[in-house]
C-alpha cells in the first residue's frame, strides 16, 4: 500500500513570484493537504521557519535578498535543524555538494520539469537524499525547436512573463494593447505545447531564457 505524504507546513523561499507559484504547484501535488507558505526574502523565511511548529520542508533558492552564498541554507538549518531543506535553484549544479555541507538534503535545478521537482519534493518529505536529475536526451533540443518558432514579439512577451511583469506592464513596454499581449501569450503556450504561464517559464528556463538571478 502506498504511503500517504505527511501533512503540515511547506515553506517556499524564493524572491521570484513565478517560481514560487511553480514550487507551490509541485508541493501541493505531492502533499495536497499541506499548508504552503511563501517568503520572498531570507529574513521572512527565517521568521516563518521559527514560528511554524508543523514545518515539514523548506524549498530554498540560494540567491534571494538577504542571502549570500550558502548563508540561507546555514541560517535556516540552524533555526530548524530537524527540518529538511531542498535547494531549488538556478545556481550552478556544482553548488549541490556545498549546499549539503551546510545542511541541505539535496539540490535540484530550476531547469528541471515539474515532474522531476515533484519527485524531489516527495523524496525529501520521506527523509531521503535528493540527487540532481539529468533531463532526458533530446528534450532540450525539442523545446529549442519550439522556441525557435516564436515571433520576435512573442519572444518579448515571454521574456516579460519571465521577468514577473503583468500583462498591462508588458503592453506598456512593447507599446501594444493588453488584449494583444494576451493573444500573443496564447500563441506562445500553443507553440511550446504547455498549458499555462508557469510551465512556459519553466520550459524557457531549461533553455537558459530565464530570470536574471
Amino acid at each position: 500500500m502506498e504511503r500517504s505524504a505527511p501533512t503540515g507546513t511547506i515553506l517556499i523561499a524564493d524572491d521570484h513570484p513565478l517560481f514560487r507559484q511553480a514550487m507551490a504547484m509541485a508541493a501541493q501535488a505531492v502533499s495536497p493537504d499541506s499548508r504552503i507558505v511563501e517568503a520572498a526574502t531570507l529574513d521572512a523565511a527565517i521568521r516563518i521557519a521559527a514560528s511554524a511548529s508543523d514545518l515539514l520542508l523548506i524549498l530554498l533558492d540560494l540567491k534571494m535578498p538577504g542571502a549570500t552564498g550558502f548563508s540561507g541554507v546555514a541560517m535556516l538549518h540552524a533555526e530548524r535543524p530537524s527540518v529538511p531543506i531542498l535547494v531549488v535553484s538556478g545556481a550552478d549544479p556544482g553548488a549541490a555538494a556545498e549546499a549539503r555541507r551546510f545542511g541541505a538534503v539535496g539540490f535540484i535545478g530550476k531547469d528541471q520539469d515539474l515532474g522531476a521537482i515533484e519527485a524531489a519534493i516527495a523524496t525529501a518529505l520521506s527523509g531521503g537524499d535528493v540527487a540532481l536529475p539529468q533531463p532526458p536526451a533530446g528534450e532540450v533540443d525539442d523545446m529549442a525547436r519550439k522556441v525557435a518558432t516564436l515571433t520576435p514579439t512573442q519572444l518579448r512577451v515571454l521574456l516579460g512573463v519571465l521577468a514577473g511583469r503583468l500583462n498591462k506592464q508588458i503592453a506598456f513596454d512593447l507599446d501594444i494593447t493588453e488584449a494583444t499581449v494576451k493573444a500573443h501569450m496564447t500563441a506562445v503556450l500553443a507553440k511550446l505545447g504547455v498549458q499555462n504561464r508557469t510551465q512556459a517559464a519553466l520550459a524557457a528556463r531549461a533553455l537558459g531564457i530565464g530570470v536574471a538571478h
